[in-house]
């Protein structure tokens, strides 16, 4: 069982704690959730200055107005709008009584049993993650929909109400994704839409509602005999809807891309006034406007809830699994560069770095059945036709020994293939159980892949340094690495936190990104100025305003806190 300790007052006596952090103070950055969410007014301390002024503007203003509401007729602007955008990021939510209403007319339009809940305990449930470490809050009502209509008409009565919405898929987000808002909101749970609508075997490709889990959707396809699968392939109970708010990808990204690849060939959003809508056709391609899909990929729940989606698939190949050690990251990457690079540089499906922490980790779990010297380790999936695994196979040996390996093993079966994977498949169960005391923060960063090995070294020593204990994964094939670091109560968490700040821009000085795939949420917001830049961000903002003029659709996740970027700037 993990637990998690904290000091008890000024006692240096370790005390359990509930296994919730109880306070934003553990999270360094703490999201500044209260100011996000109530409405700011100019005042004054003397009454009749306030009066004096009002009337002294009144016509200016009154005109002001006027000239105003004539553009806006002009240009498709309403006054509200134009004068919600002149105000900044101050945005007004609806009072507890308007959620009591909405939560009243929800009940009207869900009316079956277990549909609309607002029971204390589940509600904890929903806001809440064991795998975050970030400022969270419980909802106000968890929605059960079974269909884009009725998320609609949920939608609806949230903006008639102006509450926030947050769609909650497998619940594996690492980043405070679902997390409700302090002014009171509602949680759409889409896991009872789960359903494969439609397989086309002869277009490969397959339409399937937003809950439904790629585990379950490769899973059907083999029950059925069809020889196609879905390579995206992130954290297990990953859903659909989810991969595409976090823009995803996994192990297989490699050879086939991440989600803001081609995979997702429409999706099927209800906008945040209720309308549904479909960002295009089930053609291949299309050159018909810009890509509205990719508008909501990435865009984690702020703009939009996707509800169904059509999902291009591939031929299922035969693959086999390999294994290589060597003296270091370094030369494991120089390898993998080479490896990508020669004519046998397709046939990759995957290759994964596990260091030799990792690999001690793995050796003492109990969780596979055999042990591998402590070495820094890639392990390869290879796929294609047996020809072309047999010659990829032969050249990734040749390779590897060039590179330092001391020991390459090839899986020539697929049981070998299967016990040899295990490795890889354990490496975050195995980190976590080395020390059953302690509890995991996993985090990941992506840089270009030559600056992977820096990156890394660095990474590891920084840990080292700081007392901690830590295990490193990563897609080494695209520069994307996981950290596992481990802690034992409120001092270490600190600590951690601290290294994930520097982990992080040490990512971004070397060209890379705060998140390879586990998405900005709460926690990697505060980076994304620093990596894409102002311009960038506030054209982020600005479309989000343009889509949900309310604010309603999961505030506080992904757009930086201005407040915050204004005291940077001060400082």
């Amino acid at each position: 069982m993990l637990r998690l300790y904290s000091r008890s007052g000024s006692s240096s006596k370790l005390s359990y704690l509930p296994a919730r952090p109880s306070s934003t103070s553990w999270r360094r950055t703490a999201l500044n959730q209260s100011s996000l969410s109530r409405p700011r007014f100019a005042s004054s301390s003397n009454p009749s200055v306030t009066s004096s002024v009002s009337q002294g503007s009144g016509r200016v203003a009154y005109g002001l107005l006027a000239s105003i509401a004539f553009f806006s007729a002009v240009f498709g602007y309403s006054v509200s709008e134009w004068t919600r955008r002149t105000a900044g990021s101050h945005v007004t939510y609806g009072s507890h009584e308007d959620i009591e209403a909405a939560i009243a007319e929800l009940k009207v339009v869900l009316p079956g049993e277990g549909a609309v809940n607002t029971d204390p305990a589940l509600l904890r449930t929903y806001g809440f993650s064991e795998a975050s470490y970030h400022p969270t809050t419980p909802h106000s009502v968890v929605v059960r929909p079974k269909s884009t209509e009725e998320v609609s008409a949920i939608v609806k009565i949230a903006n008639k109400y102006r509450i926030p919405v947050t769609p909650y898929g497998g619940g594996t987000s690492l980043e405070g994704h679902f997390s409700g808002n302090p002014t009171g909101s509602i949680c759409i749970d889409l896991d009872g839409m789960n359903k494969i609508i439609r397989i086309d075997v002869d277009d490969a490709d397959l339409v399937c509602q937003a809950g439904a889990r790629w585990e379950d959707i490769n899973g059907t396809l083999k029950e059925k005999g069809i020889p196609l699968f879905f390579p995206l392939d992130p954290g297990p109970g990953a859903t659909i809807g989810g991969m595409i708010g976090t823009g995803c990808s996994g192990t297989n990204a490699v050879r086939y891309g991440t989600a803001k690849a081609e995979w997702f060939l429409n999706i099927t959003v209800v906008l945040p006034n209720g309308e549904i809508i479909k960002t295009r056709r089930r053609a291949r391609k299309s050159s018909a406007g810009f890509d509205t899909t990719k508008l909501f990929i990435g865009a984690e729940g702020t703009l939009g809830i996707v509800t169904e989606a059509t999902l291009r698939l591939a031929p299922l190949l035969p693959t086999k699994v390999a294994i290589a050690q060597f003296p270091d990251v370094q030369h494991a990457v120089k390898a993998v560069q080479e490896i990508l690079s020669s004519p046998y540089g397709a046939f990759i499906q995957c290759v994964e770095l596990v260091d030799d922490y990792t690999i001690s980790t793995i050796n003492t779990s109990g969780t596979v059945d055999r042990t591998y010297p402590v070495y820094d380790s890639l392990f390869f999936k290879i796929q294609g036709s047996n020809d072309a695994i047999k010659a990829t196979a032969k050249l990734v040996q040749a390779i590897v020994k060039r590179h330092g390996s001391s020991m390459f093993q090839y899986a020539a079966t697929d049981d070998e293939a299967a016990a040899l994977w295990e490795a890889r498949k354990y490496a975050l169960m195995s980190v976590i159980a080395s020390d059953p005391e302690s509890r995991a923060w996993t985090t990941d960063v992506c840089v270009p892949v030559s600056k992977l090995p820096q990156l890394v070294q660095e990474t590891k020593k920084d840990i080292t340094e700081s007392g901690l204990k830590a295990g490193v994964v990563g897609h080494v094939g695209d520069g994307n690495f996981h950290a596992l670091i481990l802690f034992h109560d409120d001092a270490e968490l600190q600590k951690v936190s601290e290294c994930v700040h520097r982990l992080v821009h040490r990512a971004i000085a070397l060209d890379g990104t705060c998140t390879g795939e586990h998405g900005v949420g709460v926690g990697k917001k505060e980076y994304l100025t620093d990596e894409l830049g102002a311009g960038t961000v506030d054209l982020m903002r600005r479309v989000k305003a343009a889509v949900d003029p309310n604010h309603i659709m999961n505030p506080g996740k992904l757009y930086p806190d201005k407040s915050v970027e204004a005291k940077k700037n001060i400082h």
